[in-house]
């Protein structure tokens, strides 16, 4: 996944330069907040002096889906303490869950579930920070015509499409593409918001009704 971890933020690194963001301003960023989507989110409301609170509003809805990691999280990582819990949390990726999320459908017993975690997201955090800080220092020099935004994007649906192992996740994907793009024309990327909304309340559903199935008839 590193490749496709790479394309991605070399895409924002550049998109951080031609925002006219200074360089030293522009690499704080991306040690400080480390979330792809919620800096190049940012950017256009930075550039057109936008209200902070706006700015705020806007990286608050686009990072959201963390908060549903989190809940993911819990059960393995629960027992550590606040502050090891917290580094974690800072940690957080959509691959990292992905992959953590393929290894370990449930708690097991005994497992250091935090080794495996760590083992993945500190590569991803390496990677994403020299190709984003890559990004903002060749700045104008990368034309769009190379599509490495679409590159990792592509990177990222294949994780997720190994993901879909069952009919209620199937349903939950489809429904929250669906309503991805019924959404899109909300303001502050809130059409996410929407999708994860909406994925989660199908596959709860999609779940009861099939373990309603699968219960013996009295």
């Amino acid at each position: 996944m590193a490749i496709g971890i790479g394309a991605w933020g070399v895409v924002a690194g550049v998109a951080m330069a031609k925002s006219g963001m200074g360089v030293p301003l522009a690499v704080f960023m991306s040690v400080v907040t480390y979330a792809g989507s919620a800096q190049i989110a940012a950017l256009p409301l930075i550039a057109a002096d936008a209200p902070m609170w706006v700015v705020w509003a806007t990286t608050l809805c686009v990072s959201l889906r963390f908060m549903a990691f989190s809940f993911h999280y819990r059960p393995y990582f629960a027992h550590l303490p606040l502050k090891r819990r917290i580094v974690l949390s800072f940690l957080m990726g959509d691959t990292n869950f992905a992959i953590f999320a393929r290894r370990f459908s449930e708690p097991v017993p005994g497992c250091r579930h935090e080794d495996y975690f760590l083992g993945s997201a500190v590569v991803t955090f390496i990677v994403w920070q020299l190709s984003i800080i890559t990004g903002i220092l060749v700045g104008h020099g990368i034309p769009a015509s190379w599509g490495l935004g679409f590159a990792g994007t592509m990177a990222l649906l294949a994780l997720t499409c190994t993901q879909l192992r069952s009919p209620s996740s199937w349903v939950a994907a489809v429904m929250a593409a669906c309503a991805a793009v019924a959404a899109y024309a909300l303001p502050l990327k809130l059409n996410v918001v929407v999708a994860i909304a909406a994925a989660v309340a199908v596959g709860v559903l999609s779940d009861r009704v099939g373990a309603a199935r699968a219960r013996p008839k009295p």
